[in-house]
């Protein structure tokens, strides 16, 4: 690396601290004490703890089981936590550093597909002041990591590496599924000769098979447990028997998820979706194929989720579903200020001024970035306060109030599992997929199976589940939480409810 890149990168890494720091403001201001702002965190950081214990890829220790979306960030975690030790730290340092990452990789595939240095840099400091990169950099989520693959893999490209790429891209799909998009975009993106085939193919197959093999082995699904059970319709959906009217599945959904999308993006950065709008059909002029058909992944995004796995929009939760892709966006806007011809090798440096009318654009995108960082920095501080004020809060309480030997079916299996180490019954089915089939029978089913388990006692939100709240034949309430002003968790209210009678 030259000096000048070195410097270059520096920048980067200096500029992605400032937002870094602002949620970490926000979230001593309203939390009050360091947290993650969601449920989910903690399943990651407890299946990683119990890896690096030695109890293996499983939620209650000696019981595999495929209850993570994107398990290559769950061992990469379980690497981090087996070092360092399960601790806040450890969680946001890790997602700190993944973050930074993928600005820093942003930067260079743009300059990869021409950008001229100091349009490659903005790109990068985009990236690493966009709201969602930043919630995900402390969130202890993967989807850091996943915008990290996709902005290699992406890099890969330009260069015409093909196993590179096909690798990169199915790594990503471990980090987030929804990135399994950009596998034929990028095959697709070059020539398609056999060889080309086949090396995406195999390579693919490779990368993924492990995992699929686990689903299969401890879910009987090539998906893991938390997409079978939280999958709405689509393909997936109607493979799985969930069936729901064909108006909603091909044209209603889509549109939401399409309306939804466009909106989440001008969240991000409200010149973000006016500037795709002219760079997509710029990048299809210029390149043809070789960005345009990495670029069309950022329309097809929203229709290919509402079509194939529908659970909830690509703005949910910050856009967790989503974040992985602006790398694309940041290079495919970065490609426009690129002449014309074929992508220059990565790293090349192309050394010309900006006219001023290109220096007005570059500080007003980056201006537009960081109007959306202060809600999203209370954004994500309200979710840290909301999860420890609730989840964290429980987890704690029933470490010190419920005997060691009890067991607990939750609705919400991350911190209370975390916090209280008791075993759990997953009553959404995402770490314990023989509630699955239950759950398909409605409130009714899931009735029927804590009757049969027989837990000790039952933490729920009472608006989840209204009728097995009501039942008091079979649940006596012991404790409650309740917040007074509820972001991101999934009711207002947590009751713990002791399990008075079973199945006989």
């Amino acid at each position: 690396m030259s000096a000048r890149g070195f410097r270059t990168d520096l920048l980067v890494v200096l500029a992605s601290l400032l937002p870094l720091g602002l949620f970490l403001l926000r979230e001593r201001g309203i939390a009050g004490s360091p947290g993650l702002p969601l449920d989910d965190s903690w399943i990651h950081l407890h299946f990683a703890r119990n890896i690096a214990e030695g109890a293996g890829f499983s939620y209650n220790p000696g019981v595999p089981v495929a209850g993570s979306t994107a398990p290559l960030w769950t061992l990469l975690l379980a690497l981090a936590v087996a070092a360092f030790g399960a601790t806040l730290a450890t969680v946001k340092a890790l997602g700190i550093a993944v973050a930074i990452g993928a600005a820093l990789v942003t930067r260079r595939a743009a300059i990869s597909w021409g950008a001229p240095p100091a349009v490659a840099l903005a790109a990068g400091v985009a990236l690493a002041w966009s709201g969602p990169v930043v919630w995900g950099a402390l969130s202890g989520m993967e989807v850091p990591l996943a915008a990290l693959l996709v902005a290699l893999a992406l890099a890969a490209h330009a260069r015409d590496w093909p196993g590179r790429t096909a690798a990169l891209a199915a790594l990503a799909t471990l980090a987030r599924p929804e990135a399994l998009l950009l596998v034929p975009l990028l095959a697709l993106a070059r020539p398609l000769t056999v060889r080309r085939a086949v090396v995406f193919a195999v390579v693919t197959v490779v990368v993924l098979a492990p995992a699929v093999a686990f689903n299969l082995a401890t879910v009987g699904a090539p998906v893991p447990a938390t997409a079978a059970a939280k999958v709405e319709g689509g393909l997936l959906g109607w493979l799985s028997g969930v069936r729901e009217p064909l108006a909603l599945t091909l044209i209603g959904r889509p549109w939401a998820f399409f309306r939804e999308w466009v909106g989440w993006l001008v969240s991000t950065s409200w010149l973000l979706p006016f500037a795709l709008l002219v760079a997509i059909p710029i990048a299809w002029v210029r390149t043809g194929r070789l960005l345009g058909f990495p670029a069309a992944a950022l329309i097809a995004h929203p229709l290919a989720m509402a079509l194939l796995a529908p659970y909830r929009g690509p703005g949910f939760q910050e856009g967790r579903y989503s974040i992985h892709l602006l790398p694309v966006a940041m290079v495919v806007v970065a490609a426009m200020a690129r002449g014309r011809g074929k992508p220059r090798a990565l790293g090349t440096p192309l050394a010309r001024r900006l006219p001023p009318p290109a220096r007005i654009a570059v500080v007003a995108f980056l201006a537009a970035a960081v109007v959306g960082l202060i809600p999203a920095a209370d954004r994500y501080a309200w979710g840290v306060q909301n999860i420890n004020a609730m989840q964290v809060h429980l987890g704690r309480w029933v470490d010190a109030h419920v005997p060691r030997p009890a067991r607990l079916a939750v609705n919400d299996v991350g911190a209370i599992a975390y916090f209280s180490r008791r075993e759990v019954i997953d009553l959404m089915g995402l770490v314990t997929p023989e509630i699955i089939p239950y759950r398909r029978e409605g409130e009714r089913g899931v009735i029927r199976y804590v009757i049969e388990k027989c837990p000790d006692y039952v933490i729920v939100f009472p608006a989840w589940f209204p009728e097995l709240s009501a039942r008091a034949d079979l649940l006596e309430p012991v404790y409650r939480v309740r917040l007074e002003r509820n972001e991101v968790s999934g009711g207002p209210e947590m009751v713990v409810y002791r399990l008075t009678r079973c199945a006989v």
